[in-house]
């Protein structure tokens, strides 16, 4: 990135994050499925690195949708350690491991702890940049969403609940 796009980027942060997802393909990508119990959720989320961190995009549909005014569409988040979206039948998403954790920190600092996903209708659309991880990082992990919102405390990864969704991150050649 050249001199004058740096200086841009910290003027006006959202639009060169906005153009940097329209504009540009991402160096990395994970298709989302939902498991058995939730085979209809599908999606994707991208990587794109910027000169800030990585600057990344889900874009989720069918969640499970509540049917209570008062109870939120609120889902956990994360990157997890292992490489395969396989497992048993109890835990679909096994092998999906635990939360991306290089620095063994306490949540939820871990490297792979993300925003939740809010629901709206059965879909979620997020874009965030972060410094906890480069592309490099990412490549062969697993993203995981969970059931529940991460509370943000509880020990070794937030209470979220149960794996209902998982996508294996993938490098763009």
């Amino acid at each position: 990135m050249s001199h004058s796009n740096i200086n841009k980027a910290y003027e006006n942060p959202g639009l060169y994050f906005l153009q940097t997802a329209l504009y540009h393909m991402p160096a990395a990508y994970a298709e989302i499925t939902g498991n058995p119990g939730n085979g209809e959720i599908n999606g994707i989320v991208r990587f794109y690195p910027v000169e800030t961190g990585v600057l990344v995009n889900a874009e989720i549909y069918g969640l499970p949708a509540s049917q209570s005014d008062c109870e939120a569409d609120i889902f956990g988040f994360h990157i997890h350690e292992g490489d395969s979206c396989t497992g048993n039948e109890q835990d679909p998403f096994a092998d999906a491991g635990q939360h991306y954790n290089p620095y063994s920190c306490p949540h939820p600092e871990h490297a792979g702890d993300m925003p939740p996903l809010f629901g709206n209708q059965g879909m979620a659309w997020m874009m965030y940049v972060t410094d906890r991880f480069t592309i490099a990082d990412l490549i062969g992990r697993t993203i995981i969403i969970h059931s529940k919102p991460d509370d943000f405390t509880t020990q070794p990864s937030g209470n979220s609940g149960d794996k209902i969704a998982c996508g294996t991150i993938q490098g763009i050649r």
